[in-house]
């Protein structure tokens, strides 16, 4: 009996052992310090816009200081939409995040239903660029001023069409701001990028866009297209001599354009602080402001809590375009 007790007690003992050993090790395993694998980084819109290059660019700097890939994935459609729900959607784990444009700010108001909700189901982490856009034609066309284009607006309503990365992106938008600001009709042609819309713009199928600066001035001259006009507060020094939207006879109109980074709205604080204060390192680097300055952007790398307080302040300003041009997507 003896021997058994103790047979018995040994096994106990070992049982014991074993698991206290567990129990310390998952914590050690919980706190695996992140990132600990690649990282996704979801562009809402299609390759070769001005979304996905400034992605490219950021994503190539975090996975150097994060020593791990992040993995540019290409999620196109609804205006951003599709992207932006497969992110609302994925795990809050910091491992799938979101390279948003202006767009998440309009959606809410421009459809009527979407499958995730911007403010619960996302977390703003920080604006990562900005900088204004570019009202473009193509080369050949007569129109050579912002007065030109809005006498002939308003000469043909509705004749005039434009083109953009789809329903609720900036370009959409910041084209029917255009329209809101001189008072005339124009047409929108939805397109899943925004290259793609120049395509299109360039052989004349369509007639004006307002785009994003680098993918539009790249374009500048060689029978391809004519900039009217910058629509920051000054004029931009890499294109000195296109006059501001102000100065083109379109008083106090300005759209700017920017990009920044969301994550799921559970995902941990001490991952969002981590990626907030890394992004900020990246864009303090010299090269990176400089590759920023020639896609016509500045750095911005605000906190979590001053983008959050600008996103709702730019959502205002949409809800109002958006009532008065009765713009719907669905």
């Amino acid at each position: 009996m003896k021997t058994i007790r103790r047979s018995a007690l040994g096994r106990f003992a070992a049982l014991a052992l074993a698991t206290l050993a567990a129990a310390h090790a998952l914590p050690a395993a919980a706190q695996e310090p992140w990132p600990s694998k690649p990282v996704r980084l979801i562009v809402p819109f299609a390759a070769g816009g001005a979304t996905d290059v400034v992605a490219r660019m950021i994503g190539q700097k975090l996975a150097t200081r994060w020593n791990q890939a992040v993995v540019i994935e290409n999620r196109a459609g609804a205006g951003g939409n599709v992207g932006a729900d497969l992110v609302a959607k994925s795990p809050a784990d910091g491992y799938t995040l979101l390279f948003a444009s202006g767009s998440i700010a309009i959606n809410p108001h421009i459809y009527k239903r979407l499958p995730f909700d911007t403010e619960k189901d996302l977390v703003p982490i920080t604006n990562v660029a900005s900088g204004p856009m570019l009202l473009v034609v193509p080369e050949r066309s007569p129109i050579r001023s912002v007065k030109d284009l809005v006498a002939a607006a308003k000469a043909k309503p509705g004749a005039i069409n434009f083109g953009s990365a789809g329903v609720g992106s900036q370009v959409h938008m910041a084209a029917e701001s255009f329209a809101h600001s001189a008072q005339v009709e124009i047409t929108h042609v939805p397109y899943k990028g925004e290259s793609l819309a120049y395509n299109d713009l360039m052989a004349g199928q369509i007639q004006m866009m307002v785009g994003n600066f680098a993918p539009a001035s790249a374009l500048l001259g060689n029978g391809r297209l004519r900039a009217l006009a910058v629509t920051g507060k000054t004029r931009s020094q890499q294109l000195p001599d296109v006059p501001t939207a102000a100065e083109g006879g379109l008083p106090g109109f300005e759209n700017i354009g920017w990009f920044g980074l969301f994550a799921p709205a559970a995902t941990p604080k001490d991952v969002l602080a981590r990626i907030e204060r890394d992004t900020a390192a990246v864009l303090g680097e010299t090269d990176v402001k400089a590759r920023l300055y020639v896609q016509g952007m500045k750095p911005v790398g605000n906190t979590s809590t001053e983008f959050a307080a600008a996103l709702k302040q730019e959502s205002m300003r949409w809800a109002t375009v958006v009532k008065e041009r009765k713009l719907a997507a669905n």
